[in-house]
């Protein structure tokens, strides 16, 4: 760790970013270590976990390449690491990660999927019966998506795509009485034909091969008059960063979709091999793929284990988590409109918890209602299949004035923001686009209602992306509410989007206007209560936490005495348990079924908590270069059921691990006689017995 520690001229340290969010990566690969998890979850946790990997190395490591590429000088003058130590730390950790990775798979997940009457054949096909079935699927459904393509002497190597899968192999021939030989790339087309194929059962057992195997059977049929001397899986990961240099002039929109068009052919950042491919063979993909030693990942048999999500369980649903089925609010179904709900009360909502569905009725009774006059929101990420977008394109058409905020710039969403933003103003609805050099990340809406010249205004603040199919998985709360303290606010946020105008605010917390300055003096709040022996506390959830400035703040409030728990789902910098800079601080991590995706931020307050949630995390990219918006909850009820959940998760002690000062994921260990608490469905339990 000291090694790439964070160098600065400042007393207190950090875990770097990049090897911290290694360290969350891993604990999601304690779940698919763990016995106790169902068994296709545990295979979802491995296709997590290399989903995850990949786009790491898509993005952040080819962010640490350009960095390498650097002077030495202009490195030590503008970097506070070393990027050459960080890259080293990053190799050797994904290795032995991945080295962990495999020897789950084949001792703890092959195993266990045998003994429940399962079968993924790995190399050997015993059946008699499945080799006649492999040979005519293949001639059937597979021969036909192949490209071949043999590398003659003046290296005709094809493109390889970012993420796809293929086989470099080894061929040879016999040539006037002598052995000639060449390579080959061969495309495994696992974008066309799923990835693993089923096969007749025997005797009730379930059989399946990888789509790879299908086709390592059937090469003879592909490279007719070759001998096969090995046949081995590669892929290769590109640089997936969207780096547009001049965000100010001309039109922002066409630079994204013209960079769009060249991410799956951006610069290497990693490739995955076989480790028993052959030296030779190596060098040659390294020469002709413009690839160095540091691009070269050694690996298994098989890659994109991303693919593993879609693996077939003929038990379904045995070998799986329980569904919880969405919980429906009765007080908001007692009522006729969720309009005449919203003006008596605030509503606060936890998905996947509680149903989805309440933001959908939300704007399709807006889209409708006769009243309505004015739609406003934001949009991050929006469903592939949107329902919200599709109440909004209704609202215009029946006549509303809706205004769109669609950020294209939110990376691996951009095209499909884009073709939503299209639709959407096709159907006369007002789209705005992205702010040059910042990224519009705040999850908001506002709805104007006028009536016999009296006007109303509803808001929805969240934590998540309007988008209901991430809600089902994702864990986060939204606020339904007609207070004008907010919605007045939130009409100066929405003209601030629009022209720049800062907005006067007293309540929301807004990045780019008043936010972290509010969680500075917040923070100071409690260290000042604390020094005049009042009940001083912090307790923040968060997704991710790297900002030194508040870090650095925390610590003083550590130093003050003042008891600090954070939950912190994945890269985390601050270093927890250290003497003098963070002894009052305990970082937790939970990983189950639902993302938890929410930040919420609680302040003692002597006595008074204060409750804030929103959509910003503590980066720099949040601080500095988004707008995110943060919102109290103003409601003593709504911030009772806030403080409870929180609990929930801080005493979690099955699927929460406390960070340690070495970076650690430590699973807490129960007394022989303390009850199993299980936050996500302790949560679930609350929230079922809980009357609205």
């Amino acid at each position: 760790m000291n090694e790439i520690a964070e160098e600065t001229q400042k007393e207190f340290t950090y875990f770097n970013r990049d090897i911290s969010w290694l360290s969350f990566n891993y604990r999601v690969l304690m779940e698919a270590a763990d016995p106790a998890v169902p068994l296709y979850e545990r295979i979802k946790f491995l296709a997590i976990f290399s989903s995850n990997l990949d786009e790491f190395f898509r993005v952040r490591v080819a962010s640490l390449r350009s960095l390498l590429a650097l002077p030495k000088k202009k490195i030590k003058k503008n970097l506070d690491f070393k990027p050459k130590a960080v890259f080293a730390a990053i190799q050797e950790t994904v290795g032995k990660h991945q080295q962990e990775f495999g020897e789950i798979f084949r001792n703890g997940i092959l195993p266990v999927l045998k003994e429940n009457g399962i079968v993924l054949y790995q190399e050997t096909i015993t059946s008699e019966i499945h080799k006649q079935y492999i040979r005519k699927y293949f001639k059937n459904r597979v021969l036909a998506f192949l490209q071949p393509v043999v590398i003659s002497n003046n290296n005709n190597i094809p493109f390889l795509n970012n993420k796809e899968l293929y086989f470099a192999l080894e061929l040879s021939y016999t040539k006037n009485q002598e052995e000639e030989k060449r390579f080959a790339i061969l495309n495994i087309p696992s974008n066309h034909l799923p990835r693993f194929v089923e096969l007749p059962p025997i005797n009730g057992t379930h059989y399946y091969i990888f789509l790879d195997d299908v086709i390592r059977e059937n090469l003879d049929l592909i490279f007719p008059g070759f001998e096969i001397k090995g046949c081995f899986s590669i892929k290769i990961n590109r640089d997936a960063d969207l780096l547009i240099h001049d965000e100010f002039s001309g039109d922002l929109v066409e630079k994204i979709k013209k960079h769009l068009s060249k991410r799956n052919i951006g610069v290497p950042s990693r490739f995955l091999y076989d480790l028993n491919m052959p030296e030779g063979l190596q060098q040659f993909l390294m020469e002709s793929l413009d690839l160095s030693e540091d691009d070269m990942v050694p690996g298994g048999r098989y890659h994109n284990f991303n693919d593993f999500f879609g693996l077939p369980n003929p038990l379904k649903p045995a070998l799986e988590n329980q569904k919880l089925s969405s919980l429906d609010s009765r007080e908001l179904d007692n009522f006729t409109t969720f309009f005449e709900a919203i003006s008596r009360k605030d509503y606060l909502l936890h998905f996947p918890y509680q149903s989805y569905d309440y933001v959908l009725q939300f704007f399709n009774e807006a889209a409708i209602d006769p009243f309505v006059t004015k739609i406003q929101l934001t949009v991050y990420r929006i469903a592939a299949n949107s329902f919200i977008a599709n109440a909004l394109i209704s609202a215009a058409k029946n006549g509303k004035d809706v205004t769109v905020f669609v950020e294209v710039k939110a990376r691996f969403d951009e095209a499909n923001n884009l073709k939503w933003a299209r639709l959407m103003e096709e159907a006369g609805v007002k789209i705005m686009y992205s702010i040059p050099g910042l990224k519009v990340h705040a999850k908001i809406a506002l709805i104007t209602k006028e009536k016999e010249e009296q006007k109303q205004e509803f808001a929805f603040l969240g934590t998540g992306n309007f988008n209901e199919s991430t809600a089902k998985i994702y864990a986060d709360h939204g606020l339904f509410t007609s207070n004008e303290l907010l919605t007045q606010e939130l009409r100066g946020v929405f003209q601030f989007l629009k022209n720049g105008e800062k907005p006067e605010l007293k309540h929301l917390l807004v990045a780019q206007v008043n936010l972290q300055e509010n969680f500075l003096d917040l923070i100071d709040n409690e260290i000042h209560l604390k020094k005049t022996g009042e009940e001083a506390f912090i307790k923040i959830k968060l997704n991710n936490l790297e900002d030194d400035v508040m870090i650095d703040k925390l610590y003083e409030a550590s130093n003050a005495g003042v008891k600090i728990d954070l939950l912190v789902r994945g890269i985390c910098c601050l270093i927890p348990g250290v003497e003098n800079q963070s002894e009052n601080i305990t970082v937790t991590r939970v990983v189950d079924q639902f993302l938890e995706h929410a930040r919420v931020f609680v302040f003692g307050n002597g006595g008074e908590p204060r409750v804030i949630m929103g959509s910003s995390d503590w980066m720099k990219r949040n601080l500095y270069h988004r707008v995110e918006v943060c919102f109290p909850l103003l409601d003593e009820n709504l911030k009772a059921e806030m403080l409870q959940i929180l609990d929930f998760q801080l005493k979690d002690n099955s699927k929460a691990v406390v960070l340690n000062e070495i970076q650690e994921n430590c699973k807490k260990q129960r007394l022989p006689l303390e009850k199993e608490c299980r936050s996500q469905i302790d949560i679930y339990n609350y929230l079922k017995e809980k009357s609205y």
